[in-house]
C-alpha cells in the first residue's frame, strides 16, 4: 500500500530538530548563535581625505592638481576628473559650492573616488558635453600633445576629453618634455579588440613599433583587459615618428581592430607641471608659458608634516581671478 505523501513531507511550519537537525549553513567565525537574528550595523563613513603626499613628485602632482582646480573649476561646471588630489581639492571648496556641480567618471577607479567624496555622480550619457576634464597624463610635449592609457582607460578618457569644453593635464615635473616618448619608454597604449590583437601586433611592426607586446597583468595569469573587455597593445616609436604625434595617431588608427589610442593630439588648452621647487609651470595651447612662484602656489611652502595647505578660494572668484577666456559654460 503507497505511503500518503503527508508522512514523507516534514511539518515545515514548526521547525523541529528532525526536520533540521544542522544549521542552514556553517556558524560564523565568532558568532554565539545560529541564525543572524540582529540589524548589522551601519556602514563606516566614506573615506574623503587624500592621503598627504609622502615623496617629492606626490607632491608635484598634488601642486598641478590644486593649481588648475582653483583657476578652471567653477562652481556650475559639469566636471570629469580621474586625479584623486583634483577630486580633494574639489572637496575642500565645500558642500555649498559642490551640490550642484556634476562629476563624470571615466572608469571604475574614478567612479569610486567620485561616490566615496559624496559627490553628485553623473554619466557622458546625460551630459554629452563637459564644461571642464582635468586628466593626469603619461607624457606632455611641447604643443600639449600627450600620451595617456598607462592605467588602461584612455578610451573613456579620450571620449570625455573631446566632450569638454575645456581640457587640462596635470602632471608632476617627469612628464613635461619636448617629444613624446622621452621620459615614458613604455610605448604609445592602443586598446584592440581581443581576437584581433596578433594580426595588429604584426601591422605596428610593419609600421615601425618593433618591440610592440602585448601588455600583461601583474596581479592575474594572462594580459590586461580594459574595462571595456579589450586588450592593450604598449607600442615604442622611434623619435623622429614621435615628433609628429597626429600623423602617428591616424595611421594606427586605421588598422582594422584598433579600438583606441592613447595619443591625445590637439585638445588641451592648458598643462600643469608641479616642479621639485614647489612652483608651478603652466604650458597654455597658443604657445604661453606661464610660472607659478612656489610663495603664490596653493599650497604655498608648507610642508605636509608642519601643518595644513591654505584654504581654496571661493571657487568662482579663483576661476574668474586667473583663467584666461574660456568657453561660456553651460548649468546642469
Amino acid at each position: 500500500m503507497p505511503i500518503p505523501p503527508a508522512l514523507l513531507t516534514p511539518d515545515l511550519s514548526t521547525p523541529s530538530e528532525a526536520a533540521y537537525p544542522q544549521p542552514l549553513r556553517p556558524t560564523l567565525a565568532g558568532q554565539t548563535t545560529q541564525y543572524i537574528t540582529s540589524t548589522p550595523p551601519p556602514l563606516a563613513p566614506p573615506q574623503t581625505k587624500v592621503p598627504s603626499p609622502t615623496t617629492t613628485i606626490e607632491a608635484a602632482k598634488r601642486l598641478a592638481a590644486w593649481t588648475a582646480v582653483d583657476r578652471h573649476i567653477l562652481p556650475e561646471h559639469k566636471v570629469c576628473s580621474t586625479v584623486p588630489y583634483v577630486v580633494e581639492r574639489i572637496v575642500a571648496q565645500g558642500k555649498e559650492v559642490n551640490k550642484d556641480r556634476v562629476f563624470i567618471p571615466t572608469g571604475f577607479q574614478s567612479k569610486e573616488l567620485i561616490v566615496n567624496a559624496q559627490l553628485l555622480l553623473g554619466d557622458v550619457d546625460q551630459y554629452p558635453v563637459i564644461d571642464v576634464t582635468i586628466d593626469g597624463a603619461d607624457e606632455v610635449d611641447h604643443d600639449l600633445n600627450c600620451i595617456k592609457g598607462g592605467g588602461g582607460c584612455h578610451l573613456r578618457e579620450k571620449v570625455l576629453a573631446e566632450a569638454a569644453d575645456t581640457f587640462v593635464l596635470v602632471a608632476d615635473y617627469r612628464k613635461n618634455s619636448s617629444v613624446l616618448g622621452t621620459m615614458f619608454k613604455q610605448g604609445i597604449p592602443i586598446e584592440v579588440v581581443p581576437f584581433a590583437y596578433t594580426k595588429i601586433l604584426q601591422n605596428l611592426h610593419i609600421l615601425g613599433s618593433t618591440r610592440a607586446v602585448l601588455r600583461m597583468a601583474k596581479a592575474k595569469a594572462g594580459p590586461v583587459v580594459s574595462d571595456n573587455g579589450n586588450f592593450i597593445i604598449d607600442a615604442p616609436f622611434s623619435e623622429e615618428m614621435m615628433k609628429d604625434p597626429y600623423t602617428l595617431l591616424t595611421r594606427i588608427k586605421m588598422l582594422t581592430g584598433v579600438v583606441e589610442v592613447g595619443l591625445f593630439c590637439h585638445m588641451a588648452k592648458a598643462a600643469y607641471f608641479g616642479n621639485q621647487d614647489g612652483s608651478v609651470t603652466i604650458k597654455w595651447h597658443d604657445g604661453k608659458i606661464e610660472h607659478v612662484q612656489a610663495d603664490a602656489s596653493p599650497v604655498a611652502e608648507k610642508d605636509p608634516s608642519h601643518g595644513s595647505a591654505a584654504e581654496p578660494p571661493p571657487a568662482s572668484a579663483a576661476a574668474a581671478a586667473n583663467a584666461p577666456p574660456m568657453p561660456a559654460t553651460r548649468a546642469p
